[in-house]
């Protein structure tokens, strides 16, 4: 048994997964906002304590980690979210728990889920040029081109949040102006239609959808405007790696029925595209939550 980690800025997932990659069982903690302020002993102890209950129950062989953020070699390079850079994590759970552990970004890691996940439904997409982006709070992504998730030597790279779409944008978090998520996440999005509908920060999920449902009309330019923002930043990644498939995961998932078709018509009907198509293949992620805890282990 192999045990899979996605760790976010809010909260932390953990899987026990087995030889077929299928979760057995599912444990998620959310972090306080106290816990917040002096987050890494939550996350190590958290980590060390569920893995010691469970080794009880399940032969554990390896330990995978799903980060927001850059990593290499087990470190952790570098969170925005999260405040953590320069942190050998890996080191520090396997000397406690004596077990592997290997980390990596966490939308790599959902990439790599949803690539298995795909070829296991159809055998023939096996060599696939894929484009996948998770949109929530920001923008993440991964490629795969031939089975294989495209990766950098000196770092992951493929930070597809952050190409710039705006020249002297909205600042980002990462230092720069004008990054594809500050107009592409799920996160700016609902923050322009809270505002304008006068909706309580604390509103979300399935009542703050119902709110949008009721209520288009008043928001029809912010959607117009979104959609127009998300299909310029992804033609620029169907014009550098053209890929067969195109796959959306995170946070969009939940809100993609309310646009229908209409990104893969302002991609495919527009002159964004270098290389002309008369469709894409646009898809939905299939596996939610649990991408990030699957792909940590693939």
């Amino acid at each position: 048994m192999k045990i899979g980690i996605d760790l976010g800025g809010s909260h932390i997932g953990l899987g026990v997964i087995n030889s077929d990659n299928n979760i057995l069982e599912n444990y998620e903690k959310d972090f306080t906002e106290e816990e917040k302020k002096d987050i890494l002993p939550v996350i190590e102890n958290y980590i060390i304590n569920m893995v010691n209950n469970i080794k009880k129950q399940y032969d554990i062989e390896e330990i995978g980690i799903a980060v927001p953020g850059v990593t290499k070699n087990g470190i952790i390079l570098r969170t925005i979210n999260l405040g953590i850079n320069n942190y050998n994590i890996s080191k520090k759970i396997s000397e406690n728990l004596h077990i592997p552990v290997k980390l990596r970004n966490d939308a790599k890691c959902a990439c790599l889920a949803e690539y298995a996940h795909m070829v296991k439904e159809d055998s023939s997409l096996k060599d696939i040029t894929m484009l996948f982006l998770t949109i929530g709070t920001g923008i993440g992504g991964g490629v795969i081109y031939n089975g294989k998730l495209l990766e950098g030597h000196m770092f992951e790279g493929y930070e597809l949040g952050h190409i710039v779409i705006k020249e002297n944008g909205i600042p980002c978090k990462c230092g720069k102006n004008g990054c594809f998520e500050k107009y592409g996440s799920i996160l700016e999005y609902k923050k322009k239609v809270k505002q304008r509908l006068n909706i309580p920060e604390n509103v979300n999920a399935d009542p703050l959808r119902e709110i949008m449902k009721a209520r288009r009309e008043e928001i029809a330019d912010i959607d117009n405007q979104y959609i127009s923002d998300l299909a310029l930043g992804i033609s620029n990644l169907i014009n550098i790696f053209e890929p067969d498939t195109i796959v959306l995961g995170g946070g969009y998932s939940h809100f993609s029925y309310m646009f229908g078709n209409s990104l893969k018509d302002a991609i495919v009907n527009s002159n964004l595209l270098f290389n002309k198509r008369n469709d894409i293949d646009l898809r939905i992620a299939k596996l939610g939550n649990d991408a990030g805890i699957i792909g940590s282990i693939l």
